[in-house]
């Protein structure tokens, strides 16, 4: 079976900078809805037509991947509004109740990059943004999507992220 929306496709791939420097490998496949949510426009592009077996080779720009970096998604918040084991590292969805930054979007996840006795520096940029990536992609499996999986345009929450996770007791939800 050839690789055509709606359809799932189950894939593997190594992540690197565009120094060829390892950001992230997916040695286990995983199951992602092509023609929906799941995959970049650019990778899915790249894998249309595509069959089992199959291996391509792309790179992606900053603005076809997690976009320019944004200096002015950094804000500085009051150490105190955190936990005691605030680390860098650690993320949190949204700012933190009691925020006094003005104008940052409530609903992105801020990775804390810093943390100082009087307050932790926050980054709400994806951590890949502004990076040029390049991906190695082997094709595992193609079958044909469920109805419930059209209808979601995704197969669901992949097991699977390009970046380190932080452990669930530092993510606040």
């Amino acid at each position: 079976m050839r690789i055509t929306a709606p359809c799932v496709v189950s894939l593997t791939w190594t992540l690197s900078n565009a120094q060829n420097q390892p950001i992230d490998e997916l040695t286990a496949p995983v199951e992602f809805f092509f023609g929906g949510d799941d995959l970049l426009p650019q990778v899915e592009e790249a894998l249309a037509g595509h069959a089992v077996g199959d291996e391509i080779r792309l790179q992606l720009e900053p603005q076809h991947a997690f976009g320019d970096y944004d200096p002015a998604l950094v804000c500085f918040e009051a150490r105190a509004l955190f936990p005691d084991n605030v680390a860098p590292g650690m993320s949190f969805e949204g700012l933190p109740e009691g925020a006094t930054t003005q104008g940052m979007p409530r609903d992105r996840v801020y990775t804390v990059t810093e943390v100082y006795p009087e307050h932790v520096v926050l980054d709400g940029n994806h951590p890949l943004a502004g990076m040029a990536l390049r991906l190695h992609i082997k094709v595992r499996d193609v079958r044909e999507a469920t109805a419930a999986e059209i209808e979601a345009r995704s197969v669901g929450t992949p097991d699977v992220s390009v970046l380190p996770v932080a452990p669930s007791s530092a993510t606040r939800h």
